[in-house]
């Protein structure tokens, strides 16, 4: 009888996981609604679910999970969320009301059903907020009162009244309209989001509680022996902390700060994000942000930037605005890459991105398009900053602001001029590879007795101590800029990840050899990651829904969990490579994934919570069954289901482990790629 009803818990968590794989795809080929209609909003979807929370309550009466707090406190936290998630199916309202100016309106539609609220609204006025001067949109504004009171809804600001959420979705073409999202769904969120605290709660005790399987890993006399439980160690303080040569023709053409004068410019402070920083750093930026790369034909950042300032009407005409789009690019009729800021507007001054914007708004974010005007925008923003004296400015002569040292700006100067993350993920990324296909040459090939290979196996470890060395510089250099600790955001947070990798493989490389190989590989992936996010550098308010917390925690959160499905996709890899002529070795391997593995769940169920509370704080709605969010519950089920059913064969045979353990990552990449780059969604911007 256990045997059936475990078997029957097995399968219903299989089938649950892929009718979430193939909704996707569903979703992707058929639209939304027909995904919503046929799957997610589906009686025979909640049923699914219901019957895996009754197998799981059986099998945990069964286990008699109150002997065991963690395990109580999981099972409970499932529970609970899969509650709040029933009361938001039977008793949550979701819809649109549309205000008109004079209006009272005490109603709105959630699909075809009109739905009463406690109170009324009208609408005073909507507006289109521009920057100065311009037709590019800042923001959107509907200023209406409720019950007599005046209130407002912004694209950075929701409203909230009786339970009820109202953010701001679209808007009549002649502003005489406005439409608000409505989400009504008291019971179900508050009951979720118990649930996610209770889940959070017991993943931290699971690492940590007396007696729990992860303490017994810990014990492992395999584990005393080889002197792996650094690797432990080091896991949880990571969890617990996170004119040069430009063609001379082609310079006449555009008015630049000379270079001397440029120069002696690098060292003027300004304000600058709210903080004092030398003049370099803001033109950095803007080159950067603008062009994609810190220079531009040659020129230093503040003839660029001081060439914006003084002669804005010809380097309108330049085309340095970088648009990565084809289909973008397409639609305005631009050849090549780059655009100028002339090209974003027609002859009559009108924005020609809003019109492009228009017909993608209505979708969710707009799909991969949608990013792509949203990153344009924020291009030609920072530009309109620059030119309404907004972009930063100038340091107080009252003293009321103190200015910064001279050893302060000689640093932010270096840490600015040397591209730390861009060298160090291309040497990692490039040694680690190498490294790989040495290491399966010399245990498959068994080629111990060539010279060569222990003179370079030598000269490894002091590879990855000097670019541990170079790494703690820039990172340094960085909380020493900022004066805190650098784990602020995603970008930081993957800086400190690479960091603790490095150590660890440097900790662990003179027993275990193989562990230098995994921080090259790790190590360089994290940084790349930190790069690519580093080259979008968020400087303009235009998405101030990207500036939440919530994002900066959600996203390093699930970074370091999938940092952590590579270091074990790796040692799989090596272990099925191994065979079974090296059992000690791979027992130590399938060790290691193990004790990686319950921290990595642990970060990635924290991460999606996480993001849940966000997307409730920005959308009004804490799930929206978006693919992102889907694939990233395919991956936790994945993952998990080697904790959820520690003693099926699959998971008890050291083979078929690294096998699923490898094969478990595609559902990263699919998370990570797959879904930005085929599915769209509201979360196609984001890498995370």
């Amino acid at each position: 009888m256990d045997k059936t009803r475990n078997k029957l818990f097995g399968i219903t968590y299989a089938a649950i996981t892929a009718v979430l794989a193939a909704a996707t795809l569903v979703e992707d080929h058929w639209g939304t609604d027909s995904a919503t209609r046929y799957i997610y909003g589906h009686a025979w979807f909640v049923s699914l679910w219901g019957i895996f929370a009754l197998l799981g309550l059986a099998t945990a009466i069964r286990q008699r999970v109150w002997e065991h707090v963690p395990s109580l406190l999981m099972h409970t936290a499932v529970g609970v969320i899969l509650l709040g998630a029933l009361l938001s199916y039977a008793t949550g309202q979701r819809g649109h009301i549309h205000l008109k100016k004079g209006v009272a309106v005490s109603t709105f539609d959630d699909d075809q059903q009109t739905h009463q609220m406690p109170f009324t609204m009208e609408l005073d006025s909507f507006s289109v907020r521009y920057y100065p001067g311009t037709e590019a949109p800042m923001d959107y504004v509907s200023y209406f009162k409720v019950d007599g009171k005046s209130e407002l809804v912004s694209m950075n600001r929701n409203y909230v009244k009786d339970g009820y959420r109202f953010c701001q979705s679209s808007f009549d073409d002649d502003n005489t309209g406005s439409w608000l999202s409505v989400n009504h769904d008291p019971y179900g969120t508050n009951t979720t989001f118990a649930g996610y605290i209770i889940f959070v709660v017991a993943g931290i005790a699971s690492l940590f509680w007396k007696g729990g399987s992860y303490r017994k890993l810990l014990g492992d006399p395999l584990l005393k022996k080889s002197g792996l439980f650094l690797v432990a160690l080091l896991l949880g303080g990571t969890a617990q902390k996170t004119y040069a040569s430009t063609k001379q023709n082609d310079v006449k053409k555009i008015p630049v700060v000379a270079r001397e004068e440029a120069q002696d410019l690098q060292r003027q402070q300004v304000i600058y994000q709210n903080r004092v920083v030398p003049f370099n750093t803001v033109a950095t930026d803007f080159v950067k942000k603008l062009y994609g790369k810190s220079n531009y034909k040659g020129l230093m950042p503040e003839q660029v930037l001081g060439g914006w300032s003084m002669a804005p009407e010809i380097w309108r005409n330049e085309k340095m605005i970088k648009i990565k789009s084809a289909e973008l690019r397409e639609l305005l009729g631009i050849e090549g890459r780059y655009c100028s800021l002339s090209d974003l507007f027609d002859q009559n001054g009108k924005y020609r991105l809003q019109e492009v914007w228009d017909k993608v708004r209505h979708q969710q974010g707009g799909g991969k398009l949608g990013k792509s005007i949203t990153e344009t925008d924020e291009k030609v923003g920072i530009i309109l900053m620059l030119q309404q004296n907004t972009l930063m400015k100038p340091l107080p002569t009252d003293g009321s602001v103190a200015p910064l040292s001279d050893t302060k700006i000689e640093a932010e100067l270096v840490y600015n001029k040397v591209p730390f993350t861009k060298v160090l993920f291309m040497v990692n990324l490039t040694i680690g590879l190498f490294a790989f296909g040495l290491m399966l040459y010399k245990n498959i090939g068994a080629h111990d007795n060539r010279k060569w290979l222990t003179t370079v196996q030598n000269i490894l470890p002091y590879a990855l101590l000097a670019s541990f060395l170079v790494h703690t510089t820039g990172y340094g250099l960085r909380w020493y800029i900022s004066g805190r600790i650098p784990l602020n955001n995603g970008f930081e947070t993957m800086q400190f990840l690479a960091l603790s990798v490095m150590l660890v493989a440097l900790l662990l490389c003179k027993r275990y050899h193989f562990v230098l190989t995994f921080g090259f590989l790790l190590s360089g992936f994290t940084l790349l990651v930190a790069y690519l996010g580093q080259m979008n550098p968020q400087i303009t308010p235009l998405m101030p829904v990207l500036n939440s917390p919530w994002l900066s925690l959600h996203v390093s959160m699930i970074m370091m969990s999938y940092a952590l499905f590579a270091f074990m996709l790796l040692n799989s890899i090596f272990a099925l490579a191994l065979g079974n002529e090296k059992r000690q070795q791979v027992t130590q391997l399938t060790l290691m994934n193990k004790l990686l593995l319950y921290p990595a769940v642990v970060l990635l169920g924290t991460g999606i919570l996480l993001g849940a509370v966000w997307a409730n704080e920005s959308w009004g709605s804490y799930w929206t069954w978006d693919p992102k969010e889907v694939w990233a519950l395919i991956t936790l089920m994945v993952y998990g289901a080697a904790i959820a059913f520690p003693e099926a064969v699959l998971f008890t045979k050291e083979r078929s482990f690294h096998w699923y353990i490898a094969l478990a990552f595609l559902t990263v990449l699919m998370t990570y790629f797959g879904v930005n780059y085929l599915l769209g969604g509201m979360h196609s911007y984001a890498n995370a």
